[in-house]
């Protein structure tokens, strides 16, 4: 048995054609229906309409991602009752067309950050980076959020200042394009009062209001997918830290705790991603794989170059500071304790998560950062290297 290789699509509109994945050595395709607006019913006909796409290059589509969960929802307020039974109908509709796991989140505004999407690596190939200084000056003297000073110590204001005073105002609307760049899927971003405006409806609601309202998003969404036979799959914050005032609780060992605890089901589990978690020191991915391993439905697996101030470039799975090699050997041993148990949940899917951009890519229109063909299937190949590495190992005894 080995864990299921899995490949992120967007849909028709994806530059990186179904045709292409097949050559990757991904078994499997995640993806959405990215045109259906948040908070509404995905309707039969459109799940069917993408499946059958799918199925025409041998793929099946047994993984979402992700359904997203309407603002509304996290706030519980405006039309939040209607968004959940729009999300309760979404996933029983999904299970009739043979979807088990579905991957959302629970961020407020912003699904993921960066602050420079065009690093050029040593290699010549365009990485993405974070930046914490970067952000403080955005949010300091760009967005200029009220009470924004409250959250940096006096030194980082300083430096934060002088940061912003060394760039170009070309440098300015870059970092500005970057920060407010939309969901994954889409190069669409928010305008300034756009995001001011998402951000003050987060106000009055800090870690534990919000941690109370995905409770109640739990008790309602779990029960179906356990009559369903769903999977959900919770994605950690990206990156796990305080971003603009805005209350982040999928961040570390101790809130994912929580949030698997409330309501325990097989069906109410955790999308591991090395790459969110792991963009802070203060977790260690191959801790919180052992952890959770139980509990995980999904994996993305990613690394990355970080240092103890948070800042971190993502890079190929053999290059970076985390040990993959020690997560897909959990996860291995996961998928046998499963199998010998008996379990239904066996296939263990994983997907490369991100990938640099190459040059033979440079010049091909619409590839969503980190969403390149080669560079994923340059990662997906390192991931595979390392799997197979362990269950040789493993097979010797080892």
């Amino acid at each position: 048995m080995a864990l299921t290789p899995n490949w992120r699509w967007f849909g028709p509109g994806d530059p990186v054609t179904l045709k292409e994945i097949r050559q990757t050595g991904a078994a499997g395709i995640v993806s959405a229906l990215h045109h259906v607006p948040a908070g509404m019913t995905w309707p039969d006909a459109e799940i069917r309409k993408h499946r059958e796409f799918i199925r025409t290059e041998g793929f099946e589509w047994r993984v979402v991602e992700s359904l997203s969960v309407h603002e509304d929802i996290k706030k519980r307020s405006g039309q939040f009752r209607q968004y959940v039974d729009h999300y309760k109908t979404s996933i029983r509709n999904l299970a009739r067309f043979g979807i088990d796991t579905i991957i959302y989140n629970f961020m407020p505004v912003l699904d993921w950050l960066r602050t420079d999407l065009r690093v050029v690596a040593q290699d010549g190939a365009i990485t993405t980076k974070f930046e914490s200084m970067a952000v403080a000056a955005f949010d300091l003297f760009i967005l200029n959020r009220p009470k924004a000073a409250a959250d940096y110590a006096s030194s980082q204001i300083d430096e934060a200042r002088l940061y912003f005073s060394r760039l170009s105002e070309g440098q300015k609307d870059q970092l500005t394009g970057t920060v407010l760049l939309g969901l994954p899927g889409s190069l669409e971003a928010y305008t300034l009062d756009e995001f001011r405006n998402a951000l003050a409806a987060y106000n009055d609601i800090d870690d534990e209001i919000l941690m109370g309202n995905l409770f109640a998003f739990l008790d309602e969404v779990i029960p179906v997918a356990e009559s369903a036979g769903v999977y959900m799959a919770i994605h950690p914050d990206d990156p796990p830290r305080s971003l603009f005032g805005l209350p982040r609780i999928v961040n570390n060992i101790s809130n994912i705790d929580r949030i698997l605890n409330h309501r325990p089901s097989p069906y109410h589990g955790l999308a591991l991603c090395t790459g969110s978690l792991g963009a802070s020191l203060r977790n260690d991915p191959v801790e919180m794989a052992g952890r959770f391993a139980g509990r995980i439905q999904f994996s993305h697996l990613r690394n990355m170059e970080r240092d103890e101030k948070g800042d971190f470039r993502e890079t190929y799975p053999l290059d970076g500071d985390m040990d993959l090699f020690a997560v897909i050997e959990i996860l291995l041993s996961e998928q046998q304790r499963r199998l010998a148990a008996g379990l239904p949940n066996t296939r263990m899917p994983f997907r490369p998560d991100h990938g640099p951009l190459m040059i033979p890519e440079f010049n091909k229109k619409g590839i969503y950062p980190g969403y390149s063909l080669l560079g994923r299937m340059r990662a997906l190949a390192e991931l595979r290297g390392m799997e197979a590495a362990v269950r040789r190992r493993c097979g010797r005894g080892g």
